[in-house]
């Protein structure tokens, strides 16, 4: 084996031969960062002590610091991770932006291109004393561990020890991966090690998959290592991960470093008890970051969690988190959570490494205090944000990393994947109603955001390109023009009346049809009118504030059809019993569970997210809203309405849910529509009348209202804009210069 002082000496002699070729010959012709050398000349830039997380300085100290981040996934809109399409030029811009932010650290998933590491060498060369850092993360096995539910499976092992082994060396700029689907490949040459905080093994673990592995492999014994064992109370699983941390020290090793180590964990497999947690496999088995210790490995260990505060349901349920109160007197159940895993790690660093919230219009589960998965406004957002980061710094943790960076349209969540279908194109359009697509500071905004302000102002629709807009000009009285486009993420309305808008004198209705079906409007909706030739699937109603929402057809509701007595029948039975032709847009929040199948009972929760907020998108505006939906302005109404409550499952291919009975496993079925007509008619409030396409007449065949369609896209068209979070969170992390004072 090559000593490590001896490789060093290589290494060095190298880069002056190599001097001004290409990345790695960059990485050494620049400032480096400053870096403690050890008597065999290893080098060290962080290292852990008691549970301190220390920094070493160009003065010759160590100094404990407070790490503060961004997670940073490796993808763009119209693109799943496995492509990883982010390109230098992106690359740089989002460095410069996280730094800006007031970051020390980004937090990378698995091995990105090669484009990364040297975007990364190349932005921190004129930084000197204070680069960017980044801590790398390293894919486990996820599906395959999932699937086989043992740990020791020899190729399990044999898969994640490999890419360890290429995470290393990709780091260091000595490996070339050949090329794989899914996987970052390709020749890396850029040395980013020197910008390295810590090695991040894992993902988060199945519960059943740790209990099995305990279970199978209850008599293997404690893992000794060169640089990383098991302790006597360590569990097979923990031994496993002990085995893989020392495997990830002898392979950096190699290269004359040593970084702090850590493995992912979460609440999930938490050292807690929660006894208000409903689901049994929330509270299963713990994964104990003290069960592994660093025998060899002057670098150090931390431990790591995924914490967010509205999943596990014990965040709303669990009594024993209600010790804390916020400032409005409500009970701060993350915080208590924060103080209780800390108390259990005194003695080693601890880090929150992904926690947050999403500024989406869709929620899936519900948080104390209000910090919901979703339902929040870039403003909220932030504010949420910025006060979880706060409780995690003032319960003396040793870092905050932020989920996350960049909005991700290629994500899914458990209560919109029935109706995003197909899946393999989710990455082409943006759900607003799917939560897990809207973590990020960076808003990814679909294509005609920028080009389309909400306030009520048509004039910027006359800038979009010839062919952009289409206009129906129909028989309506008080209404002179209906304006129709699209782009990645909503159908845009605009209407021009023949007098302003009084939402208190009069309510505006637009019935969207997709495909045969749909329900007549009610007596009420539609008075002394009817529709023939088809019928909304969707229906707009636009009024008061508390009045404007989009609701779908009784018989198409999806919510109905999954939840009620075709699907899982949960539905309260009012809710069941429901005869209006039109329900209100709903999504579920938190499913029925009974014993034995649940340690309680605990009662179905939906909620409408079909309400369409009143605002403007206007970012110069005090009154800007990034969920605005609507607004009016004298005789203008104009709108963007989010795909999914139109019934589409994929815009981008015109696939819309269809009617027919769910299939195996509660699965909706889809069918391609050949656009939307759309069927717009005012009611006067005090019962004076209807204006509506058939005039006079008392009926009116939808099939001669003109179809609005498009071609399938598969080139996606998107901008950035930092959202206000973004700012939220720069002067949180402005606040927190260094490591909270310990209560002695």
């Amino acid at each position: 084996m090559i000593r490590r002082k001896t490789l060093f000496i290589w290494i060095t002699a190298a880069a002056v031969l190599i001097a001004g070729g290409g990345a790695a010959g960059l990485m050494f012709k620049n400032p480096t960062a400053a870096a403690y050398k050890d008597q065999d000349g290893t080098r060290f830039t962080f290292k852990t002590q008691g549970d301190r997380f220390l920094k070493y300085e160009k003065d010759g100290t160590w100094k404990e610091i407070f790490v503060k981040g961004v997670n940073l996934g490796a993808t763009v809109p119209g693109h799943f991770p496995g492509e990883l399409p982010a390109t230098e030029e992106d690359y740089l811009r989002w460095f410069k932006e996280i730094d800006d932010m007031g970051a020390n650290v980004i937090r990378v998933y698995t091995i990105h291109q090669p484009v990364f590491y040297q975007a990364l060498v190349k932005y921190n060369k004129d930084k000197g004393d204070d680069p960017l850092y980044f801590m790398q993360g390293i894919w486990s096995p996820e599906e395959q561990l999932i699937e086989q539910q043992d740990a020791y499976s020899e190729d399990i092992t044999k898969q994640f020890k490999e890419e360890i082994k290429n995470a290393v060396a990709a780091v260091y700029g000595d490996v070339t991966i050949p090329q794989k689907q899914g996987s970052a490949s390709g020749v890396y040459k850029a040395n980013a090690g020197k910008y390295l905080m810590g090695w991040h093994l894992g993902t988060e673990w199945d519960p059943g998959m740790v209990k099995n592995t305990n279970k199978v492999h209850s008599d293997v014994k404690a893992y000794q290592g060169k640089y990383f064992s098991g302790t006597e109370d360590a569990a097979p699983f923990e031994n496993w991960l002990a085995s893989l941390l020392d495997y990830t020290a002898e392979q950096e090793e190699h290269y004359g470093w040593e970084h702090p180590v850590t493995f992912t964990n979460w609440v999930t497999t938490d050292v807690l008890s929660h006894p208000g947690e409903p689901l049994f496999e929330e509270d299963m088995v713990s994964v104990d970051a003290r069960h592994v210790q660093p025998t060899g490995w002057k670098g150090g260990y931390f431990a790591a969690y995924h914490a967010y505060p509205y999943y596990p349901d014990f965040f709303r349920t669990d009594s024993t988190l209600q010790t804390v109160k916020d400032d409005q007197g409500n009970y701060n159940t993350y915080k208590a959570y924060l103080h209780q895993l800390k108390a259990k790690y005194k003695d080693m660093p601890l880090m929150v490494t992904e926690y947050g919230v999403p500024s989406s219009v869709g929620v899936s589960h519900f948080g104390a205090g209000g910090r919901d998965q979703g339902g929040h406004n870039e403003k909220e957002q932030g504010e949420i944000d910025a006060s979880l980061t706060k409780d995690i710094y003032d319960e003396g943790y040793s870092g905050a990393i932020l989920f996350m960076w960049q909005d991700e349209w290629f994500k899914k969540t458990w209560n919109t994947m029935p109706m995003e279908l197909p899946e393999d194109r989710r990455a082409s359009w943006i759900n607003v109603l799917t939560n897990e697509k809207m973590f990020g500071l960076l808003s990814m905004l679909p294509g005609k955001e920028k080009l389309i302000t909400i306030d009520g102002n048509l004039t910027d629709w006359d800038r979009l390109p010839e062919g952009e807009v289409q206009h129906w000009q129909g028989k309506i009285p008080g209404v002179q023009d209906m304006k129709i486009t699209h782009d990645e993420g909503y159908l845009y309305i605009g209407l021009k009346l023949d007098h302003p808008f009084d939402p208190a004198k009069s309510k505006l209705y637009i019935g969207a049809d997709t495909i045969t079906g749909g329900n007549q409007p009610s007596a009420t909706q539609l008075p002394g009118r009817k529709l023939e030739g088809g019928a909304p699937e969707a229906l707009i109603e636009i009024g008061k504030d508390d009045e404007s929402q989009v609701e779908i057809a009784a018989d198409y509701d999806f919510h109905q059809r999954l939840y009620g007595k075709e699907g899982y029948w949960m539905l309260p039975e009012a809710e069941a019993k429901n005869t209006s032709p039109f329900h209100p847009w709903k999504l579920a929040i938190s499913l029925l569970m009974n014993p034995p199948d649940t340690r309680y009972s605990h009662p179905f929760v939906d909620k409408t997210i079909g309400t369409l907020k009143r605002g403007t998108t206007d970012r110069s505006k005090e009154t800007f809203d990034s969920l605005t939906s609507w607004q009016y302005s004298g005789d203008s109404i104009e709108m963007r309405i989010p795909w999914m409550l139109l019934g589409f499952s994929d815009p981008s291919s015109l696939q819309v849910i269809d009617y027919g009975p769910l299939k195996e496993r509660k699965s909706f079925g889809t069918t391609t529509t050949d656009g939307i007509r759309l069927i717009p008619w005012i009611v006067q409030r005090d019962g004076s009348g209807v204006s509506w396409p058939g005039g006079d007449q008392k009926t009116l065949n939808v099939q001669s209202l003109p179809l609005y369609t498009w071609k399938q896209w598969d080139t996606v068209q998107y901008s950035e804009q930092l959202k206000q979070s973004y700012y939220i969170m720069k002067d949180a992390y402005t606040k927190m210069s260094g490591p909270k004072e310990k209560k002695e």
